[in-house]
This record gives C-alpha cells, sequence and structure tokens, in this order.
C-alpha cells in the first residue's frame, strides 16, 4: 500500500512540477526536510531536501520570474523559455517522483518513467488552459497568469504530498482542461468551415 500511495504522491508532485516547476519543487524539498508527508533522508533523493539544491531552484524561480515580468506579454523568444522550462519540468518531475517513491521503496525507477509523462500532462495542460486565457486578457490582466499558474501547481503539489489520493484528483483536472481545450479548438475550426 505504501508503494501505491508513494507513486500516486509522485505523479502528483509531477503533475503540478509540470504547471510550474520551481515553487512545487521548493515546497515539497522543505515539506521533505521538516518529515512532512515525504522524506528524501536515507535515499539517493536526499539532496532534493538539501540547501544547495533548494538554493539552486530558488536562483532558477528568480531567473524565470524575472524573464516572465521582461516579457510580459510579448512572444518574442519564447519557444526558448517554454523549451527550458519543459526540460526543467520533466526532469525535476522524474526525480521527485523517483523520490517520493524511494521513501518507502528500492524499487524507486517506475518514477522515473511516470514523473516525465505527469509532468509532461501537466505542462500541455497548464499551457492550453493559460494561452486559451490569455488570448482573451489585455496585457495588464495577461501578466498575472504566471501567479495563478504558480498557485495552481503550489495547491497541487501540497495537496500531492499532504494527501496522496487527491493525485488521482489532480491528473483528472488536467486531463478534463487538456480535452476540453481540443474540444473547444475543434468547434471553433468547425465553425470557421461552415462560414465559407
Amino acid at each position: 500500500m505504501d508503494f501505491f500511495l508513494d507513486l500516486l504522491q509522485g505523479i502528483g508532485i509531477a503533475a503540478a512540477i509540470g504547471i510550474r516547476p520551481f515553487l512545487p519543487t521548493l515546497l515539497v524539498g522543505a515539506l521533505a526536510a521538516g518529515n512532512l508527508g515525504v522524506d528524501f533522508e536515507g535515499t539517493d533523493f536526499a539532496f532534493l531536501e538539501q540547501t544547495g539544491f533548494l538554493l539552486a531552484v530558488v536562483v532558477a524561480v528568480a531567473v524565470f520570474g524575472i524573464i516572465d515580468r521582461r516579457r510580459g506579454g510579448d512572444t518574442r523568444g519564447a519557444g526558448v523559455v517554454v523549451a527550458l522550462l519543459l526540460a526543467c519540468s520533466l526532469v525535476l518531475g522524474a526525480l521527485l517522483a523517483a523520490g517520493s517513491i524511494a521513501d518507502h521503496s528500492q524499487d524507486w525507477w517506475p518514477g522515473l518513467i511516470v514523473g516525465p509523462l505527469a509532468a509532461a500532462l501537466g505542462f500541455v495542460s497548464a499551457r492550453s488552459l493559460f494561452g486559451r486565457v490569455g488570448e482573451r486578457l489585455d496585457d495588464e490582466a495577461r501578466r498575472a497568469l504566471p501567479l495563478y499558474a504558480e498557485a495552481a501547481a503550489l495547491l497541487a503539489a501540497g495537496l500531492s504530498v499532504l494527501l496522496p489520493v487527491l493525485a488521482i484528483l489532480v491528473v483528472a483536472a488536467l486531463v478534463w482542461l487538456l480535452l476540453g481545450g481540443r474540444r473547444r479548438a475543434g468547434e471553433k475550426y468547425a465553425g470557421l468551415r461552415i462560414l465559407r
């Protein structure tokens, strides 16, 4: 049962990291350092709760925060930033999912598979949602979207650590958002074909 709960916890954490990678990583590292719901100590992933790693994540938060603020609504160079965020999400998702499983099991390798998958789901779902929402907002409101994404990611990570079963709801919500966005896009293009 511990393995299943740890697997769910890892999936939920990785999905949250997919939404926004750095603050959920900091939250989980801080919770692990306090042995609150997760503990990496005594595993191959003990570095995830150590000060050096967490400081590196703080620097990443600052760097990407500055990039977000400078870009505002500007999409120039966005491809590079998106690729970096995706790469960070996949790597951190794999590490934290595997670390979550390693807390109670020597068979942590499934985390290296499900972590990136869950992070990719979170990433694609969040980009789809915030992209659709951003199209409808003015520049001022659009600048606040990263804050909403950070809040959603922190909530998803916190719930997944403290109540691992809720990771099922996190993943279900992300799938629902992704499918809903694709359905709306299909309806939009169907409407355009009718107008011809």
